[in-house]
């Protein structure tokens, strides 16, 4: 049993309870490109590691799942952003550029497909899904490998921590925000006993809290390090 949703949203219709764990996304042509994509960063631990993160976004029922829920959609961009993105940087053996023109770009890429607008526009157009996807990850991807390039510099640990306020404010927005915001969440949440002002809610909830748990990882990785070298010299 599935239920009716926007024509063209990918990962097929958005399953109830009861059909979940057979919802897996096994379209060849993104399990192709997940390869290719191992292929070129298996050689580094993170690259393997940043690959199962996508393969639980993509290829996983949470991707199905997502179609319906906005707090799926939201653990589905957390774990692009914040989780499979730095380990993707690390994974990258050059230098980024400036911190903080990465930091703006990837925010103003992550508010934008957040407006309600894009976002419904994104989960009713595949081609629009899938910009969605690319210049989400992409971007991240570049602040973070920016971050690791910088070093265990106040700089990148400045830039971290305004990476960690962009997501908390965002989620604190969604979660607070009177209405529902998204088209696209209007029904399939009823399914699994939500109503979709308590589904966006718990969205905003998790991007507030366990979003920001990665960029305060790093923090803690950056000022660890920095100390290490102190204690060095």
């Amino acid at each position: 049993m599935t239920i009716a949703i926007l024509p063209g949203s990918y990962c097929g219709a958005a399953p109830v309870p009861a059909s979940v764990w057979t919802s897996w996304n096994l379209d060849p042509v993104l399990l192709g490109v997940m390869l290719l994509m191992w292929l070129v960063v298996r050689r580094h631990p993170t690259g393997t590691a940043a690959m199962l993160v996508l393969s639980v976004a993509f290829v996983s029922p949470l991707c199905a799942i997502s179609v319906g829920l906005f707090s799926a959609r939201v653990v589905h961009h957390v774990l692009l952003v914040a989780v499979a993105a730095p380990l993707l940087a690390a994974a990258i053996p050059r230098r980024g550029g400036h911190v903080g023109v990465h930091f703006a770009i990837s925010t103003f890429i992550l508010w934008l497909w957040h407006l309600p607008a894009g976002y419904d526009l994104a989960l009713s157009d595949m081609g629009v899904y899938w910009i969605m996807q690319v210049t989400l990850l992409a971007s991240a991807v570049l602040f973070w490998r920016a971050v690791l390039s910088a070093g265990p510099s106040a700089q990148a640990m400045m830039w971290t921590l305004a990476g960690l306020i962009q997501m908390g404010m965002l989620g604190a927005i969604l979660t607070f925000a009177p209405a529902p915001l998204y088209a696209a969440h209007a029904v399939a949440p009823l399914a699994w006993g939500f109503d979709p002002l308590t589904d966006q809610q718990l969205g905003g909830l998790i991007m507030w809290v366990p979003g920001m748990v990665p960029y305060a990882a790093m923090i803690g990785l950056q000022a660890r390090r920095g100390w290490q070298m102190a204690e060095r010299a």
